[in-house]
């Protein structure tokens, strides 16, 4: 069978899984997530015997220190992936949920309701977890998936997606409602971003080569999960103590995710105060500092940053330090350099904190608190299937809501258009 022709079969069978998937109950399917949680902690030691495969071959390929450290499972972490299903299985079921509904004069009754969109392909890298997360929040809001994972992760993706499949369909759900594409040949991908017949969106997660890819050559919709490139600005009446602890956590918790801090900008009047402080603590934390050339004056053995440091999303221990004239200076270096993903600002002005809020244009702007948050789980999603930076169709985690459409349902009684 050509490449082709697999993946029309594999887009025809999860249409047809995904039609019988929006009339299952919310009972079934909360049943089906529960047990695909079990199962996954149950069959735990083979989940990690199937990583530890990718992580030998991901250090033999010499693969980048960040992507292995977003490869790598443990015992606790396939934990947290079952907690994370649980927790999808906990969240209200959106589909046929009633938005709206109004009687029109003619006496014609008209609801807007939820709808699953139909079969969903994602497209990503390194992290294993996704496979469980999209899968689960993809069932719950009533979609059939279609994984396909990189290669260096491919046997840890397998053995997940496996453990899932048999204990969705032990529960009811139809088939080929969870499938994984094995051979990682990318000519498949290529054919699945052909399948406008059978697809209905494209979720593309990855680095920015990934996803400009699926962007720029899907003949299906996507959402774009775009890369993160993360700043904060440290106004000039921010408590030193609370910018401390919120560089630190936006920076160091997990610096291989795309939520993790990048740039840091600072108010001039604090730079001879905050900056030598901040940096130390920085370099404590094994931080790679850069810096402009005032933060260099500042602390000499700082790296000077060049033009693409300040377009950079790390994925690493690695910040860059700029010293800014205000909020307005701030908000224009934050626009001319962002992704459009996330951003904080750290101060005690409430009028600066609306401006803040107001004229930055990002998913998530955050004021006195850690960038790591903008997260599914963390905003109450039950879990994400990505954070998208586009404004269509959906911006931000993207949770069970996120993944469905509406339509319109009228009843009448006779009604015609005059």
């Amino acid at each position: 069978m050509s490449i082709q022709s697999e993946m029309q079969k594999i887009g025809k069978d999860a249409q047809n899984a995904a039609f019988i998937l929006k009339n299952i109950s919310t009972n079934n399917k909360n049943n089906a997530l529960l047990r695909m949680a079990k199962e996954l902690e149950n069959n735990s030691e083979k989940i990690i015997q199937a990583n530890k495969k990718d992580l030998e071959n991901a250090k033999a390929q010499h693969l980048e220190q960040a992507k292995i450290d977003r490869l790598e499972l443990n015992f606790d972490q396939i934990h947290q992936i079952a907690d994370g299903l649980r927790a999808i299985a906990n969240q209200p079921d959106p589909i046929n949920e009633v938005i709206s509904m109004w009687r029109r004069p003619n006496g014609m009754d008209i609801g807007q309701i939820r709808v699953p969109l139909g079969v969903i392909g994602i497209i990503y890298e390194s992290r294993p977890n996704v496979t469980a997360d999209a899968t689960g929040i993809a069932l719950k809001s009533g979609n059939a998936i279609l994984l396909r994972g990189g290669s260096e992760a491919i046997n840890s993706n397998i053995a997940i997606t496996e453990i899932l499949h048999i204990a969705a369909t032990n529960e009811g759900l139809p088939e080929n409602c969870i499938q994984i594409i094995k051979n990682t040949d990318r000519a498949y991908v290529d054919e699945m971003l052909k399948l406008k017949e059978y697809i209905d969106v494209i979720i593309p997660r990855g680095g920015e080569a990934l996803i400009q890819k699926v962007v720029r050559n899907s003949q299906v919709p996507t959402i774009e999960t775009g890369i993160g490139i993360v700043s904060m600005f440290i106004n000039n009446d921010a408590d030193y103590d609370m910018a401390d602890k919120l560089v630190i956590n936006s920076k160091c918790s997990y610096p291989a995710v795309c939520n993790a801090l990048d740039k840091l900008l600072i108010h001039e009047e604090i730079k001879d105060k905050y900056i030598p402080r901040i940096i130390a603590l920085l370099k404590k934390n094994n931080v790679e500092v850069r810096g402009d050339e005032e933060t260099q004056k500042l602390v000499p053995n700082v790296i000077l940053a060049s033009e693409e440091d300040w377009s950079t999303e790390y994925l690493s221990l690695k910040i860059c330090i700029r010293i800014v004239k205000d909020i307005n200076e701030a908000i224009k270096v934050i626009t001319k350099y962002d992704s459009k993903h996330t951003e904080s600002i750290i101060t005690k002005n409430y009028m600066d904190a609306r401006k803040f809020l107001n004229e930055i244009d990002a998913a998530a702007v955050y004021v006195n608190a850690s960038t790591r948050l903008t997260d599914g789980g963390v905003f109450g999603l039950g879990s994400e299937i990505g954070i998208s930076t586009q404004k269509l169709h959906a911006r931000g985690p993207m949770g069970l809501k996120q993944l469905t459409s509406t339509k319109y349902i009228i009843y009448g009684n006779g009604q015609i258009r005059e």
